[in-house]
């Protein structure tokens, strides 16, 4: 009943206390997220030093390649128990978390098995150097031991949104964030592990918090729980797992090739440490994107919904709040990389070189952060509406279309300067792009009044 009268307020309650409503516990886990990865690069950087931080970026790519594969299981899962729920069809809800569950240990395991023999190859392809490489070998050795864990976690999280737990899977991830801040500094300097001893940190974190997961799903009086006979992989649902997760995965995957070929551009005009300014200059922008991908969260199912409603004005109303908050929260991010650019890197490292790189990359790469939030809104807007093909092509266009011939094209005049200007410029002629689909898309609907309600 609690379920039903929720749902129902999505097409009532006014849309200003809905967004805020939907949108602060995504957000709070999100920038929790944010803090937890930051977290790692701060105790790294300034515990182990200035080429750990270099190390810890070339493993930015390993790190959305494993979380390519978690999303498409973890996202194709939770929107599949969602639908489920509602439809009042649990026997299949509940199989769909079993085939969830067997799904993140197979390709936890599997992707481990797979990469950790070429460990040393994958990384110098993703830009690892010789003085790099045993930083990052160090690093994603324990991290891909401990990949089913961290595969399973993701998952586990996700089915805890879906199951309208969003409270439980914020605590979750608060707690991690938490429990990794206390240990990082145990591992890195009293047990004096270096940079092993950051993800030793980040998995233990990681496996508490799964243990606090599974005693959830212990329950047997909640709807999804565990349970015997629901863990043996259904063709039907696995197909379905994969059709809804393809788009999240393709996302993750072009990230991991647009961080190669960055790392690469950046090696080749800055050398190593130009490599760890970009580590520093990911974090940092990641906080406020993480606040913005919140707020994303909490504008789909009151998009969606009133959508479904064909009350336009509704949603339409909820997309234009959600673009002024995004707008506030980038511009407030695009300050903080204009005018304390230094601070920024000084957290990170007492190295002045790379805190003259990362000042330097703050200051350009961010320089038209203002009117991505525009951009991300919108493409997440489309999804939540039904229309995922559009979204894929904004989020996609973006990154294959503009950024990556623009990182290739750029450093030949501007050398390093180049690298960090092709963000800002992809960033503008995406925001262009994106501006008129919308206007196109926004005109279909100034057509027919729809009746709603306020």
């Amino acid at each position: 009943m609690d379920n039903k009268q929720a749902t129902l307020e999505l097409g009532t309650k006014p849309v200003g206390k809905l967004l805020i409503q939907y949108a602060l516990p995504a957000i709070v886990a999100m920038t929790a997220s944010s803090l937890y990865n930051m977290v790692d690069s701060i105790f790294i950087g300034q515990g182990v030093g200035a080429l750990a931080i270099s190390g810890l970026a070339v493993t930015f790519p390993f790190m959305n390649l494993s979380a390519a594969f978690g999303a498409a299981v973890g996202v194709g899962a939770s929107t599949m128990i969602s639908v489920r729920l509602g439809q009042k069809d649990y026997p299949t809800a509940l199989n769909i978390f079993g085939n969830c569950v067997s799904l993140n240990v197979i390709i936890g395991v599997l992707f481990a098995i797979l990469t950790l023999p070429f460990l040393d190859p994958i990384l110098m392809f993703f830009g690892a150097s010789d003085q790099t490489l045993p930083y990052a070998r160090e690093y994603m050795e324990i991290i891909l031991f401990g990949n089913v864990i961290t595969h399973m976690y993701l998952g586990q999280n996700a089915v805890l949104r879906s199951a309208s737990k969003p409270r439980q899977a914020m605590y979750a991830t608060i707690f991690t964030v938490v429990l990794n801040t206390l240990l990082d500094p145990l591992f890195i300097y009293v047990f004096d592990m270096g940079i092993r001893g950051a993800a030793i940190a980040t998995i233990l974190a990681q496996f508490l918090a799964l243990c606090w997961q599974f005693r959830l799903f212990s329950n047997k009086s909640e709807i999804i729980h565990l349970e015997r006979g629901i863990y043996r992989l259904k063709s039907n649902i696995i197909k379905n797992i994969v059709g809804i997760g393809m788009s999240p995965f393709l996302m993750h995957a072009t990230s991991c090739l647009i961080v190669i070929v960055f790392n690469k551009s950046l090696y080749a005009y800055g050398g190593d440490l130009a490599v760890g300014a970009y580590g520093i200059v990911n974090r940092i922008s990641f906080l406020f994107f993480m606040v913005i991908f919140g707020l994303n969260q909490g504008m789909q199912p009151i998009a969606g919904y009133n959508y479904g409603a064909m009350h336009y004005d509704r949603m339409l109303k909820v997309y234009r709040y959600a673009i002024v908050c995004a707008t506030i929260v980038a511009t407030a991010g695009w300050a903080v990389s204009e005018f304390l650019p230094y601070y920024c890197a000084r957290l990170f490292t007492t190295d002045d070189n790379l805190i003259r790189l990362a000042e330097r990359g703050l200051i350009l790469a961010n320089a038209a952060i203002p009117i991505v939030g525009y951009q991300i809104v919108t493409t997440n807007f489309f999804q939540s509406i039904g229309k995922a093909k559009v979204s894929i092509f904004l989020s996609l266009s973006r990154q294959l279309l503009f950024l990556l011939p623009l990182m290739l094209v750029l450093p030949r005049f501007l050398q390093l300067d180049g690298v960090w200007f092709s963000f800002a410029f992809s960033d503008a002629i995406s925001a262009v792009v994106t501006f008129f689909v919308m206007w196109k898309l926004l005109r279909q609907f100034k057509k027919p009044e729809q009746p709603s309600n306020g």
